[in-house]
């Protein structure tokens, strides 16, 4: 049960830890951080949506809190589409520290 929500967490887990021990720089810049989030959420979240209208994708009731957003789409992949960017641009940021190619001000 809550398998969904468990490995959205286990992926912030796994990422968030690169914020204060690389000093990355990413949740600072939260307006940045936004304008990537932000359109993310629409397109996805546009393309989910029709493709829960037309029957195509569907969602183990069994899986998910059971907190339901209009149109049938369950809590968790609204936040699938906030985690998974965020843990790529940890990710992404993190490596361009470690080599050394992080942006110089």
């Amino acid at each position: 049960m809550y398998a969904y929500l468990a490995v959205l967490l286990g992926c912030l887990a796994c990422a968030l830890w690169l914020e204060p021990v690389l000093r990355v720089g990413v949740l600072r810049q939260w307006r940045r951080l936004l304008l990537v989030a932000v359109p993310v959420v629409l397109v996805f979240g546009a393309w989910d949506l029709l493709a829960i209208a037309a029957g195509h994708w569907s969602f183990d009731h069994a899986q998910v809190l059971g907190v339901w957003l209009p149109g049938g789409m369950p809590l968790e992949e609204l936040l699938f589409f906030l985690v998974v960017p965020l843990c790529a641009i940890l990710g992404f940021e993190a490596v361009r520290k470690v080599l050394g190619r992080a942006e110089r001000p």
